[in-house]
């Protein structure tokens, strides 16, 4: 398997990817491809990675800036990371996580957060902050990963890109 930055010829293959990832689950609108979209258009796609078996995009992973109230900066959003389904528990979105975490710390990145499953998100360091808040989230699905020791407090919002519904 090769982790790689996205290309321009991988655009409709990651869609592919992203619309089958996450066809199946029950708390999803099927609007993840076209947050993708959205962000690569508006330039806030700050890391696009691609998995690629054989030639053949498997997986796909999106980091984006988000905004926090008391003015802090250098924070990103994971997500939306998709693997197609056929290949889950093959470590594959593990591989996207690790890589994209690892590129936004040399970027000098403040740290990193989500809206996902705790059990899964946690195994990486990611965790809860009462200080931090994405409004309209329960609390216990919102986690993030600070880099430093400084962390912000105050609500986080998402690009506007994931408001994309088509």
């Amino acid at each position: 398997m090769i982790i790689r930055k996205e290309t321009v010829a991988d655009i409709d293959a990651i869609t592919q990817v992203t619309r089958a990832a996450f066809k199946t689950l029950e708390i999803n609108d099927n609007t993840e491809q076209f947050i993708i979209k959205a962000l690569r258009q508006s330039g806030a796609l700050a890391i696009s990675l691609v998995a690629e078996i054989d030639q053949q995009i498997v997986g796909h992973i999106a980091f984006s800036p988000v905004k926090i109230s008391d003015g802090a900066s250098g924070w990103y959003g994971l997500g939306p990371v998709s693997v197609l389904p056929k290949l889950h528990r093959q470590e594959i979105g593990k591989a996207l996580i690790k890589k994209g975490l690892s590129l936004l710390q040399d970027a000098n990145a403040q740290g990193c957060a989500l809206v996902g499953y705790p059990d899964y998100y946690k195994r990486f360091g990611f965790k809860n902050y009462e200080k931090l808040i994405y409004e309209g989230i329960p609390p216990e699905v919102f986690l993030i990963l600070p880099f430093t020791e400084n962390i912000p407090q105050g609500i986080v919002k998402f690009d506007e890109g994931f408001a994309a519904k088509e």
